[in-house]
């Protein structure tokens, strides 16, 4: 490993992790479930066919390649809470920011990517003629797992980031500062 840089491999996998995320994302956004209103002539009630419900399972696959690209990565760096300690420094400093903004980004992703799925799945059934008229089937809005693709994203970037810093936090040794003489006077004047 070199100096501050990291491991190779652990970078390539946060990436790839958090690309195939993306692309589920992607996917998930483009195969939303919609439904059309029928009528059942038997019953005289209207209710929603739905086609294939595959962007629920995308959502879901998004979400868990990025729990594992966040997993991986956490389990690396030991969540930065384990193992080496940081050294004191612009280093530390940049490594704390970007732990914090990985971990915003990521829970916005997983929630859009989670929330999207379970809205995506949800269908409605049956309603009576009389509501039938103010009856439109549910479905998940534009735009949530593009959300989730956004923040995924973001997240991967500030995670390379995070790891770069942190490794060069832990490489470097701690400079100790001798002083020799103090310059403030301890004694009293009277």
């Amino acid at each position: 490993m070199g100096e501050g840089k990291g491991s190779t491999l652990v970078h390539l996998l946060v990436i790839v992790l958090s690309l195939t995320a993306f692309g589920f994302s992607i996917a998930a956004e483009r195969r939303r479930s919609t439904g059309t209103l029928h009528k059942d002539e038997a019953t005289n009630q209207t209710y929603c066919v739905y086609q294939s419900d595959v962007a629920t399972g995308y959502g879901v696959g998004a979400f868990l390649f990025l729990l594992s690209s966040e997993s991986l990565l956490m389990g690396v760096t030991k969540c930065m809470c384990l193992g080496r300690p940081l050294t004191p420094g612009s280093n530390r400093a940049w490594t704390i920011i970007y732990f914090v903004s990985s971990w915003m980004t990521y829970l916005v992703a997983s929630a859009c990517l989670i929330a999207g799925a379970k809205k995506n799945a949800y269908h409605t059934k049956y309603r009576n003629m009389v509501l039938a008229d103010n009856f439109s089937c549910e479905s998940l809005r534009k735009g949530i797992f593009v959300a989730g693709a956004v923040f995924t994203v973001a997240t991967m970037i500030l995670n390379v980031y995070y790891y770069m810093y942190f490794t060069k936090a832990t490489s470097q040794t701690a400079r100790k500062t001798n002083r020799t003489s103090s310059t403030v006077g301890m004694t009293g004047h009277v």
